[in-house]
């Protein structure tokens, strides 16, 4: 199971280097070697994040009527209740107050406080987020502050060592080691977009938007989950590397969010057996295949085709589909991609320009007054879910709006109504003529559950 913190946290993790620190000698005077010369410059950088919201307290109605409250002599409720979350982030720019952090960290908060190693507070306000990604950018007017340093995340190498430093299960500062496991993991539905570092240095409840860092003290990566099914670290923790987290910061404090680009294809991993049956070199093992374009696209305008193998793009070696997937949604409107693909066991280049993804939506109330204030559409090409999950998604929801009193969110995968799939907003209607009463399979993030309406 996939899990996320949202507990105080300082948190980050080291790769091995060969200065990590001056040697320092035991009582012998054997020389001994440390990493506290590099922690010393890089704690300060990272910091706590504290979020408060209010959530309305949802009441028996009859509970709501001041008459049946008077003759039961039932006191007055506050309708409201506060919720805390705690977390942490990484100061990224010293002199305008940019924290980088995880989406999930100030989700919903209507009250953002940053604490510092120093032990100063600040109340911070929000530049801006990506659920996709995981990613948000928060801002506190302060002086005297520490950043870290951005490194090359596509250069770090599994089997680089690592230390992880936080504050898990509000013990106080703890320090762990480990190494990087594995890089470019994806698929593990924990974001729409995935190329995570793996690490086992030991990661526990508490750390989620703090660093990970080479030994040097530059950023490599921001931690966001671990995989556990106790809650409890096992050895597979999960960070978004510090590239994708800078692009996606980049267009965070511009823009306020991230305008994504679609290229308009559908692919796959280039497996062994597709490798032979594409005749394929054996030395070009890995790609993604094209296997649909959709009509007018940027990618059919650019000339690539159904059954090219994508071996490149934009000067990086692709590995999967989902290499693909990311570097598009990473790019922004308008940019160009240079593509180097394989086709009928030939080299070419190809180049497209990332076109504005246009999705058409309908309101719910078009289906049922209950889903009025829900703006649902197909699942369309460059959404991240596109390919990999069937059904309708929703776009935004009113607040206040009946579809919000049911419960629905933004980003809501809808599978089915009434027992019936759905892939287009017609099978909606379809599937209404079967019942009055609709019963939604909806999908949020790694859980699914019912919605009754009436």
């Amino acid at each position: 199971m996939i899990r996320r913190f949202s507990v105080i946290a300082l948190f980050f993790i080291v790769s091995v280097h060969a200065h990590a620190g001056l040697p320092l000698s035991d009582s012998q005077g054997k020389a001994l070697p440390s990493l506290a010369p590099m922690l010393e410059k890089a704690t300060p950088a990272v910091v706590n994040i504290n979020t408060s919201s209010k959530v309305r307290i949802q009441n028996n109605p009859l509970l709501d009527d001041p008459f049946f409250r008077h003759f039961f002599d039932i006191p007055e409720r506050p309708q409201e209740r506060t919720n805390q979350s705690l977390g942490s982030g990484v100061i990224v720019d010293a002199k305008k107050g940019y924290i980088l952090t995880n989406n999930h960290v100030i989700h919903k908060a209507d009250e953002i406080h940053v604490t510092l190693r120093d032990g100063r507070r600040f109340q911070a306000k929000l530049v801006g987020t990506d659920p996709e990604t995981d990613v948000a950018v928060i801002q506190i007017d302060a002086d005297k502050l520490t950043a870290l340093g951005f490194a090359n995340s596509d250069q770090i190498r599994v089997g680089d060592f690592a230390v992880a430093i936080g504050n898990p299960f509000g013990l106080g500062q703890t320090v762990t080691s480990g190494i990087i496991s594995a890089l470019g993991r994806s698929g593990l539905g924990i974001e729409g977009y995935e190329d995570f570092i793996q690490t086992d240095a030991s990661i526990n409840p508490g750390n989620s938007g703090g660093a990970l860092v080479n030994l040097s003290g530059e950023l490599i990566g921001i931690n966001t989950a671990i995989f556990s099914q106790s809650g409890g670290n096992i050895g597979i923790g999960f960070a978004i590397p510090i590239n994708m987290a800078q692009d996606v910061m980049g267009q965070l404090i511009k823009h306020g969010e991230v305008h994504r680009g679609v290229l308009g294809i559908q692919a796959q991993d280039l497996t062994p057996d597709l490798a032979q049956a594409f005749n394929i070199d054996k030395r070009h093992h890995q790609g993604a295949v094209i296997t649909s374009i959709t009509k007018d696209s940027a990618a059919q305008k650019s000339g690539l085709r159904v059954g090219d193998i994508i071996v490149e793009a934009n000067g990086r070696a692709i590995n999967s589909s989902a290499n693909v997937r990311n570097i598009v949604g990473l790019l922004r409107i308008g940019e160009k991609i240079h593509f180097k693909i394989l086709r009928n066991g030939k080299q070419m280049s190809m180049t497209a320009v990332v076109a504005e993804q246009k999705q058409h939506s309908v309101d719910g109330g078009t289906f049922s007054k209950r889903l009025a204030g829900a703006s649902i559409s197909n699942i369309e090409s460059g959404h991240p879910y596109y390919g990999h999950i069937e059904g309708l998604v929703i776009l935004s929801v009113a607040p206040g709006s009946p579809a919000a009193g049911v419960g629905l969110r933004k980003g809501d995968v809808i599978t089915s109504v009434n027992k019936q799939a759905v892939k287009e907003v017609a099978d909606i209607k379809a599937a209404i003529k079967r019942s009055k009463r609709l019963l939604l399979n909806v999908r949020r993030g790694n859980g699914a559950f019912f919605v009754i309406i009436d």
